[in-house]
């Protein structure tokens, strides 16, 4: 570790950070955020022809996904030191505290050191939860927005919660599970259409806070209970709903959690396990991109064999193309793929 204030040289703190030095900062703060962004400049440069390059998807992926991480490392280089009440004591800093309590807990007393870009993501995700995010799958506002915390991952892509706003329920609606329920939006969206009861599961004890913050403030807590559990609870319903993390691969951050999956684990989970406990006649619904399809990640033979495997049979498809601002940017790396992105809830049953 090296002090670092506003007279270091963005290529010296390049070099350094790169080399694997931190730098802790005693300089203006935002001068610290200009700095960061000197760097990030530098790291993109090179990371964005490494991903036009000519070569197959699957190998583009892995190589953006690691200058994505190289890019990570290098930017969490430069340090901040937060105090004992959460404030930060440099030139121009913003008040931080709110926004560090709402990640981190009250305050302990105890002085922290923590990457500069950590804090701003604090900050966005302070605001993210803030404002929150209209879900017209919920109904007409003001009641239909959802506010995620921060490492929850915010329904941002709408489209997908059109889906299970759209899917025929089974016969029996007194029942459903939401498995890796994050901000709970999509068993809010199911008590909305009328299901009597839900219970949602999730092992991320940030996500259940969240989710239990969201369903009081939508008034829904009396049909909604929240489990602390690995994908199933008990027992068994006649509708269970996954939208498990759409892409195979390492997340390098809380956040993106969900939207990688090791080994596509949750996702193989859930297929093996959704026969079993799925009531008679009833259903599992699979919301899932094909992304991953695109980018050579997974294919559709693959998916429809873990089907087979789990003792499942296709009872209908509803599919809808992204919204999201990335599905139609032609300079974002995969643009090629994204635009032939579907999204699509598989309607399952036992085989």
């Amino acid at each position: 570790m090296q002090l670092a204030d506003d007279r270091m040289p963005a290529d010296v703190a390049f070099r350094l950070a790169s080399e694997g030095t931190a730098l802790l900062w005693r300089g203006d703060f935002q001068n610290a955020r200009q700095l960061l962004q000197a760097l990030g400049r530098r790291l993109d440069r090179p990371a964005r022809k490494a991903v036009m390059a000519s070569e197959p998807p699957a190998q583009a992926f892995y190589r953006h996904r690691q200058a994505q991480g190289r890019r990570a490392r290098v930017l969490g280089m430069v340090l901040v030191e937060v105090d004992g009440d959460h404030g930060i004591r440099l030139r121009r800093a913003p008040d931080l505290r709110v926004a560090i309590s709402e990640a981190w807990g009250p305050p302990d007393g105890l002085s922290h050191v923590v990457s500069l870009r950590e804090c701003l993501g604090l900050v966005g995700a302070h605001e993210w939860r803030k404002a929150g995010v209209e879900v017209p799958a919920l109904g007409p506002p003001p009641a239909n927005r959802i506010h995620a915390h921060y490492g929850v991952f915010s329904p941002v892509r709408g489209e997908y919660l059109d889906l299970i706003g759209a899917a025929p329920l089974p016969a029996d609606a007194s029942l459903a599970w939401d498995i890796g329920t994050g901000t709970g939006v999509i068993a809010a969206v199911l008590a909305r259409r009328g299901v009597a009861r839900i219970v949602a599961t999730d092992l991320n004890p940030r996500a259940l806070a969240c989710a239990r913050e969201n369903i009081e403030r939508l008034g829904l807590q009396g049909r909604i209970e929240l489990a602390e559990v690995d994908l199933f609870p008990p027992g068994s319903a006649p509708l269970i709903v996954c939208n498990p993390p759409w892409l195979p691969g390492k997340p390098s951050s809380t956040l993106e959690q969900a939207v990688y999956d090791p080994g596509s684990r949750m996702l193989r989970g859930f297929l093996a396990g959704l026969r079993e406990r799925l009531a008679p006649g009833g259903e599992g619904w699979l919301v899932l991109s094909d992304l991953a399809e695109h980018l050579g990640l997974r294919s559709r033979d693959e998916l429809l064999a873990h089907f087979h495997a789990g003792g499942l049979a296709v009872r209908g498809r509803l599919d809808v193309r992204p919204r999201h601002p990335k599905a139609s940017d032609a300079n974002e790396p995969f643009a090629a793929a994204r635009s032939r992105e579907v999204t699509s809830l598989w309607r399952l049953g036992a085989g």
